[in-house]
């Protein structure tokens, strides 16, 4: 059988990466919100939230946004794991990691490089840019719990709690305080 041809291999990385578009996010989905967000409506929502890292932060901010890119790259493949689906860390991680490897085979090697290094990166989380992503990665979590608790009148206050005092970056805290106080107040208005 033929190797497959440069073109063939980025027609494959397109279409698999495409496919973020459809995987939606296990938790919303299994909450029943209305209109569940994709894995693809999560990473570029916290690519755009890296552009706003503070020039004074000391993060190198356009690793950030591949970092946000590339962090749940995976999935195409391997579908949003959680842990309700009941996978072992390390099976996950595994699963992950050649799901990765695999995307990587199908673009040029240096890009492929650079994909696998930032999502390593991520995984192990080696950097303060690393820490500052998964800080996104949770953040994104709770904003758009906030905007299906509005969206669909119901509380989903087991995704704040699962993200109490799991926050390390000074930027992504003050945003956490902001919109908990947004969130008390149309509680407050909720019930009032």
């Amino acid at each position: 059988m033929a190797a497959k041809s440069s073109v063939s291999k980025h027609l494959e990385f397109f279409s698999l990466i495409g496919q973020l578009k459809r995987v939606r996010r296990t938790g919303w989905v299994r909450k029943h919100v209305t209109d569940p967000e994709s894995v693809a409506d999560h990473m570029y929502r916290m690519a755009v939230m890296a552009f706003l890292v503070k020039p004074d932060s000391g993060l190198d901010k356009d690793k950030c946004i591949k970092m946000c890119l590339v962090h749940d790259m995976a999935e195409c493949i391997v579908g949003d794991i959680t842990p309700f689906d009941g996978v072992a860390k390390q099976d996950k991680h595994k699963r992950e990691e050649t799901a990765v490897k695999y995307i990587c085979s199908l673009v040029d090697s240096s890009v492929g490089s650079e994909i696998y290094d930032l999502w390593q990166e991520y995984e192990t989380m080696s950097s303060k840019e690393a820490m500052f992503v998964k800080d996104l990665d949770k953040y994104d979590m709770i904003q758009q719990a906030h905007e299906y608790e509005q969206l669909d009148g119901k509380s989903l206050q087991e995704f704040f709690d699962s993200t109490e005092g799991q926050f390390n970056t000074d930027q992504v805290k003050s945003w956490v305080e902001d919109l908990q106080q947004v969130r008390n107040t149309s509680t407050n208005k909720d019930s009032g």
